[in-house]
């Protein structure tokens, strides 16, 4: 049961993004994580999977349209913050688990919310020190949760650049912190056999949600869409931060101390 109920989030996640270009991987974690189907680590570790096939098929052919200055700053911040993400999140899992679950209600909800609110451009591309510190930023946050969408996009959207190089960029760094982040978890031996099976059964189930977003677009429009998965964020970002808040025994001092 639990295996079907996150075959069809991965389905409904890969079909929204080939419609509306959401972030199919921040959607994947809103709703599994909301829903308690697996621990977040393992969670984590099936979407940065998922989340590369999806990222190499949507940048094949759009290499070129990459801003290389850009794309070098970012990538400079994220990698060493997408090792220190990954150690958080292990640490977090181990000691409090009521603060992770905080951590990713108000990392979700603040997505959903961002992400309604359109980044007017900047007057000039960001100078190489922003870039670094937002590339930190999003590595951190995508060695959390495999999720650097809403901060890394919204900057990206900020820069007064044409919409192709805007969207190789990004591409480039969700390919770069899913490599990263897969390639230190398997390190630590994070890729188990139960990461492995979730990850086998969901790949054709994103070519598939893809294809059929691709081929059969739904008689509404994309900002529908879009504004419908933005309600799914929120819904589910303020439910898991209740749930943390309210419905587990107030261990945050304790367990911060211990």
């Amino acid at each position: 049961m639990t295996l079907f109920a996150f075959l069809c989030i991965v389905f409904a996640g890969s079909y929204i993004q080939a419609v509306a270009g959401f972030a199919m991987g921040m959607l994947i974690v809103a709703l599994a994580s909301g829903l308690q189907l697996m621990d977040l680590p393992t969670l984590a570790a099936v979407v940065s999977l998922l989340s590369l096939l999806n990222v190499v098929m949507a940048l094949k052919g759009e290499t070129r349209s990459i801003h290389r200055p850009v794309f070098f700053w970012l990538a400079l911040g994220q990698i060493p913050a997408i090792f220190a993400g990954v150690l958080l999140l292990q640490w977090l899992d181990g000691h409090t688990r009521q603060v992770l679950e905080i951590c990713l209600g108000v990392f979700i909800a603040a997505g959903g919310l961002s992400m309604l609110l359109k980044p007017h451009p900047w007057p000039r591309v960001a100078h190489p020190a922003v870039c670094f510190t937002t590339g930190i930023a999003g590595g951190v946050v995508g060695g959390l949760f495999s999720a650097s969408g809403p901060v890394l996009g919204w900057f990206g959207y900020s820069q007064p650049l044409p919409l192709a190089a805007i969207r190789a960029t990004l591409l480039a760094c969700f390919a770069l912190t899913t490599t990263t982040r897969s390639i230190i978890v398997g390190a630590q031996g994070g890729l188990t056999d139960a990461v492995l099976l979730y990850a086998a059964v969901g790949l054709p189930v994103v070519v598939l949600g893809t294809w059929l977003g691709r081929r059969f677009a739904p008689p509404v429009t994309e900002n529908t869409i879009r504004h419908l998965a933005y309600g799914i964020l929120l819904i589910m970002g303020f439910w898991i931060l209740s749930r943390a808040l309210f419905f587990q025994p107030v261990t945050l001092f304790s367990a911060l101390l211990s």
